[in-house]
């Protein structure tokens, strides 16, 4: 009987605000139990401080030049992801076996095959005597993928949990959105990509002129006017960068420059319609070849609370697509990703694949991922 372990994930997202943690138990395969979830907002000097690295990085050059920043600012981020995990491990009677740590990332360029982010672990595996794994993205680079999006495989594991019918696809709205295609059980069989601005866009728009960090249910959204000329020609601009090379994306591929001189509310309005244009057309394409099938979009990732965004997408899309909350089938759309670097630090201490060819564009398949081990 193979092995069961219980794995630590921690992932913190483009929006920069704290740390997902949950913690499953697998067997790296197709036994999967979610056992703890649990969110940790940075605190505001930790919150500016990578705010305020993040602004200064824009190139790889932009890394080397705030390489003694970088440094400074990784090892304030393990030393608060040291002390979340000891809180984690002080109340929770499971033994961990590991951490999957993913860390946060400053920089992506899956184009120019690079993907930074912050995160020392062989300090963390120190400070709580566990083996780590960290820096999963690396090895896909250097076979030829994009670094991302590694939570495909993930995806699949939960759709085979809850049984649905096929096809199913996930979309994963986060600050980038991305979306996985599942037409069959094999992982090689996978298909996902990046499909362009989640929350980030939104986000910024509300941080940039109020005291929030987000458009708290799409309320804000619901209310503006669209200015429908820039929106269309902000749509088709989009279109023209988009590639097929655009695998991935990092939150500084778009900028809010086309909204710049609307008010707040018709901004946001305007922004969130953008948004959910670029989901909905990407849904589209990846879903017409299976226009007489019945097809099922489970939703996740915190975009899923914007009720605005979801509602522009749902009434565009035809009837043989429905679009449901991942939540509505008992699993926990908050901590898809957390659980999903736990189940890859499964997989990389077992030198499983965690990327293919489908998902990252990686030449062959092949496993992730750095392992510390406590000795």
């Amino acid at each position: 009987m193979e092995k069961i372990y219980t794995s630590l994930g921690l992932m913190s997202g483009t929006s920069m605000d704290g740390v997902d943690a949950s913690i499953i138990r697998s067997n790296g395969e197709n036994e999967y139990e979610s056992i703890f979830d649990e969110y940790f907002e940075y605190e505001e000097g930790l919150y500016k401080d990578l705010v305020s690295l993040r602004n200064k990085i824009n190139t790889v050059n932009d890394i080397i030049i705030n390489s003694k920043l970088i440094n400074d600012v990784e090892r304030k981020i393990t030393l608060f992801h040291g002390k979340i995990c000891n809180k984690i491990i002080r109340e929770n009677t499971n033994e961990i076996d590991l951490i999957g740590f993913h860390g946060q990332t400053i920089f992506h360029d899956g184009n120019k095959k690079i993907s930074k982010q912050l995160g020392d672990g062989s300090l963390l595996s120190s400070l709580l005597r566990k083996d780590v794994i960290y820096n999963f993205r690396a090895n896909d680079i250097i076979n030829g993928g994009q670094g991302a999006p590694l939570a495909p495989i993930f995806h699949n594991l939960l759709i085979n949990k809850v049984q649905m019918k096929l096809p199913v696809c996930v979309l994963n709205i986060g600050g980038i959105a991305n979306i996985t295609i599942i037409k069959s059980n094999k992982n090689e069989d996978l298909k996902s990509y990046d499909i362009g601005p989640g929350n980030c866009l939104l986000d910024e728009w509300v941080r940039k002129h109020t005291n929030e960090r987000y458009d708290n249910n799409g309320k804000v959204a619901s209310v503006g006017k669209i200015d429908e000329i820039i929106l269309n020609k902000a749509i088709e601009n989009f279109d023209n960068i988009k590639t097929g090379n655009n695998l991935s994306f990092d939150i500084k591929d778009f900028d809010l420059g086309f909204v710049r001189g609307l008010s707040y509310v018709d901004g946001l309005s305007t922004l969130t319609r953008f948004t959910s244009e670029i989901i909905y057309q990407s849904i589209f394409k990846a879903t017409k070849i299976n226009q007489n099938d019945k097809i099922n979009i489970l939703v996740c990732g915190g975009g899923r609370k914007n009720l605005t965004l979801l509602e522009n997408i749902r009434k565009k899309l035809p009837s043989n697509i429905s679009l449901n909350l991942i939540d509505d089938f008992n699993v926990n759309g908050d901590f898809i990703e957390s659980q999903a670097f736990a189940y890859l630090a499964i997989r990389s201490l077992l030198k499983k694949m965690i990327s293919f060819t489908g998902t990252t564009n990686v030449k062959k398949p092949c496993t992730g991922g750095i392992l510390v081990k406590n000795y």
